[in-house]
């Protein structure tokens, strides 16, 4: 089966050194040795001042809420991963959704400010596919009105926007290092900071709200992440431009053969560096997608619908905010499988299956 995605594996020699210094420091996890040369690498190569590397990528969002004293509305976007909602959902805020932007599937930002109300503290935005969000626009509606940004960029490893990494900007920005993601650490997360003033805080928050084996001062979580799975990033960490190298030349493969038309895709910014972290296609109906999708299948092929459904119609919300452009949108989107080193075959076969499908 061609799955949707593979993740990229090092040398299993680079990892294994790595395992020979855990194994003779005996130090497994409680911010290690390799854990704080990770985030020291991770800001020199992100150009950032202030990350912290985490359990996941959705405990940051949950994390980043706490640290800021979100206790209310969050207005969000209801084209993304499920992890935005709940997190806010968990951390007892109520989510508001605003529509997307019909190009780039992002949160509208024309959208935003008829959906403030005196109980909004904050807009929480995800980069989608890893293409920016109107930051520019964003940050003045905050400014405006006093809200604090933060931007669930999971997507968004190695996406350079006027110069600064994408996860530079905002109040508070979290990356996602799960398995599937363009930089991986088998599972992880990163909260990156604008407010040094925070450091303390978001450090404390993240191991239990304590200091030492008797000081407490928050009602901390374990964000906690473990040596193994910072030796994995450092691993991984070297090989960044050529994963995106690769993943580029399967993009340029894709954009070659498909039958554009009858099919869309988000429209990215070309002045950005982008890292190709995913290959959607929007096809025409939801009927032709189902088609194509069942042909795929048929031969072995796994495509996702990602993201499938708007998060705005889930049944456990409190209240529905209609969003017809993300409805619309969700219902017909697929991403494609893409990967390093997928061979050309594979992605002549792919190709071929969808425009025979249309």
């Amino acid at each position: 089966m061609v799955n949707v995605t593979k993740s990229f594996l090092p040398d299993r020699e680079e990892y294994i050194k790595y395992i020979h210094q855990i194994w003779d420091r005996v130090q497994l996890t409680n911010n290690g040795p390799l854990l704080q040369q990770l985030e020291e690498e991770l800001k020199a190569y992100l150009g950032v001042e202030n990350l912290y590397f985490c359990g996941n990528g959705t405990i940051v969002l949950q994390i980043a809420l706490k640290v800021l004293e979100i206790t209310k509305e969050v207005i969000t976007t209801p084209f993304s991963y499920v992890a935005t909602t709940n997190s806010i959902l968990w951390e007892n805020c109520t989510p508001v959704f605003v529509d997307i932007d019909r190009d780039t599937f992002n949160i509208d930002p024309s959208l935003i400010e008829a959906a403030i109300t005196p109980d909004t503290q904050a807009i929480m935005a995800t980069h989608v596919y890893g293409n920016p969000c109107a930051v520019e626009e964003i940050e003045a509606i905050a400014r405006r009105h006093s809200l604090k940004v933060i931007y669930d960029a999971a997507h968004a490893f190695g996406v350079k926007y006027q110069g600064r990494s994408l996860l530079s900007y905002g109040d508070l920005s979290t990356c996602s290092f799960h398995a599937t993601k363009v930089f991986h650490t088998i599972e992880g997360g990163a909260l990156v900071s604008n407010h040094p003033e925070l450091h303390e805080k978001i450090h404390l928050l993240r191991a239990f709200g304590h200091r030492g084996d008797e000081e407490y001062f928050y009602a901390g979580i374990n964000g906690k992440n473990s040596e193994f799975h910072a030796a994995m990033g450092l691993c991984n960490l070297p090989h960044v431009p050529e994963i995106i190298a690769a993943r580029k030349n399967v993009f340029e493969q894709y954009d070659a053969q498909l039958n554009w038309a009858k099919l869309t895709k988000p429209k990215i910014d070309p002045s950005i560096d982008y890292n190709y972290a995913y290959y959607p296609v929007v096809f025409e109906s939801y009927d032709v997608m189902r088609r194509v999708q069942g042909a795929l299948l048929e031969n072995e092929i796994a495509p996702r619908r990602y993201f499938y459904p708007s998060l705005n119609t889930l049944s456990f919300l409190p209240e529905y905010y209609p969003c017809p452009v993300s409805e619309d949108i969700s219902s017909r989107v697929l991403s494609l499988p893409l990967y390093v080193e997928q061979p050309a075959a594979e992605i002549e076969k792919i190709s071929q299956v969808i425009n025979q499908n249309l």
